[in-house]
């Protein structure tokens, strides 16, 4: 866990698709991602795939996409991923999923929480989280910055990923 990386780009197709022997092929769905004329990604979308602020996406939207870097991919063009987070571009509001350590400080050292009494900490059900956020996977949604490194920002939300293994 922890090894996520992310394509930026504009949705510019959507489909169902069918998965393996399941009957429900509508709960699945492919979002064909482009970043200029030459970069692009197909991300599968699962019913389990977390959407922050759960947008609701369409053909033209601006997205990031987040996916275990360490997963097996098939090797074909365009790639494709299994999304496991969908963030729609919002002015003035970033995500990042990433492995926050015990000074949580993202695993690429980019960016350092600093938690205020009313940060929401909450599981993806909505849920709240009590526990440690020391060496977990988190989704981080935040405003503004500091220009120092890493990073330092009060997130407005955080959502702890329990991945099982």
């Amino acid at each position: 866990m922890g090894n996520f990386l992310s394509f930026t780009g504009t949705v510019t197709h959507i489909e169902d698709i069918p998965v393996g022997q399941h009957t429900e092929s509508e709960c699945y769905k492919r979002f064909t991602v482009e970043q200029g004329a030459d970069q692009t990604v197909d991300f599968t979308v699962a019913p389990t795939t977390y959407f922050a602020d759960h947008a609701v996406i369409a053909t033209g939207d601006t997205v990031t996409g987040f996916y275990d870097a360490d997963a097996p991919a098939i090797l074909i063009y365009p790639p494709q991923y299994s999304a496991l987070v969908i963030s729609k571009e919002t002015p003035g509001q970033f995500v990042m999923v990433s492995q926050f350590d015990e000074q949580l400080t993202s695993t690429d050292g980019s960016l350092q929480l600093n938690l205020a009494d009313d940060t929401p900490i909450v599981l993806p059900n909505g849920q709240p989280f009590n526990g440690s956020l020391a060496n977990r996977d988190l989704i981080v949604t935040y405003g503004r910055t500091t220009r120092s490194i890493p990073a330092q920002t009060t997130p407005s939300r955080i959502v702890v990923l329990c991945r099982h293994s």
